[in-house]
């Protein structure tokens, strides 16, 4: 499958597993490379920049294959040094890097002096162009579908992947909601060139989470997300189990973020995560959770996407055509 991104990026098929904060380590990331799509490994699960050359290192080892590592920044920590982050990315010999959060604006004289490509993540038309302006390689836009992060406008994907698409000239990738071959299809329809998964990734064999949270997207129906932290400006759309509950209670209530802080502290993140109690921390999902019905291994699931693509393409679609 043939796209400006794949070309861009070197990969067999425009699929990629998005940077996650604690899933995106060496061991999925090369999983999912080795694919021919394209693995990103999250460069802030690693708590120092020596110990995230090292999980790069790992990485190297397990594929020959591209991939990616994620740098979001100024989302997880005030206190990080960002520029020992990027001086260790730039050294290790990867060339793709995914950026969220705040714009990489400072850090993408480095990255293209060492001839990285850079992918950033956005939730507006009018920041996808400021980041085109700055000379990112491609755009990834996440819909409101998405978990984590969507922004406070609301647009889903249906309309945000093509108005984006409109305005700009490097490669969109559709991010939010996709889980299959269909929404494969559906982002190129839409003119995206690629499509970025999250939450289908974590329940694959190889994502390094416990085996109660990847059941748990399988259990999942559509409408089991919450939407939190509306009321702080900073909004997160997450699974819907006590936490999420808790934190809408201090919400309404007119509770400030310090009400709610240890309830989704990384502590109890990791909890969840770690030892499968759903409702220990923090978990975050996106709706395609309601599509997902099985836990393959990496190289199952792109070949199911793929192959479904095509067939939806070459069989289905062509029927509508005279």
């Amino acid at each position: 499958m043939k796209t400006r991104l794949t070309e861009l990026l070197g990969i067999e098929y425009p699929i990629i597993c998005g940077g996650m904060m604690r899933v995106g380590t060496a061991e999925l990331a090369a999983a999912v490379s080795n694919t021919g799509a394209l693995g990103i490994m999250t460069a802030l699960t690693q708590p120092t920049p020596e110990l995230l050359k090292q999980e790069i290192e790992k990485c190297q080892s397990l594929t020959d294959k591209p991939f990616g590592v994620n740098l979001t920044v100024g989302v997880v920590s005030t206190s990080i040094n960002y520029d020992d982050y990027v001086d260790v990315i730039c050294n290790s010999g990867v060339k793709i890097v995914e950026t969220a959060g705040r714009s990489p604006e400072p850090f993408m004289e480095k990255f293209n002096a060492h001839g990285i490509k850079v992918i950033h993540k956005c939730v507006a038309v009018r920041h996808a162009l400021k980041a085109q302006k700055i000379g990112v390689a491609a755009v990834s836009i996440d819909g409101f579908e998405c978990a984590g992060h969507p922004g406070e406008e609301d647009v889903p994907g249906l309309v945000l992947i093509p108005a984006a698409a409109d305005q700009l000239t490097i490669p969109v990738v559709a991010s939010g909601g996709i889980a299959d071959g269909r929404g494969l299809v559906a982002a190129m329809a839409l003119g995206a060139e690629g499509i970025n998964m999250g939450t289908r990734f974590v329940a694959t064999q190889e994502a390094p989470v416990h085996e109660n949270v990847k059941q748990a997207i399988v259990d999942m129906k559509e409408t089991d997300t919450s939407l939190i932290f509306r009321s702080y400006r900073n909004t997160a759309r997450v699974y819907d189990n006590d936490v999420a509950k808790k934190v809408l209670e201090v919400e309404k209530a007119g509770g400030e973020f310090g009400e709610v802080h240890e309830y989704v502290s990384g502590k109890n993140q990791d909890k969840a995560w770690t030892t499968g109690d759903v409702n220990a921390g923090m978990v975050t999902f996106g709706m395609c959770g309601g599509l997902v019905k099985s836990i393959p291994t990496c190289q199952e699931l792109v070949s199911e996407i793929v192959t479904d693509a095509r067939q939806i393409i070459t069989d289905r679609l062509n029927k509508f055509i005279g």
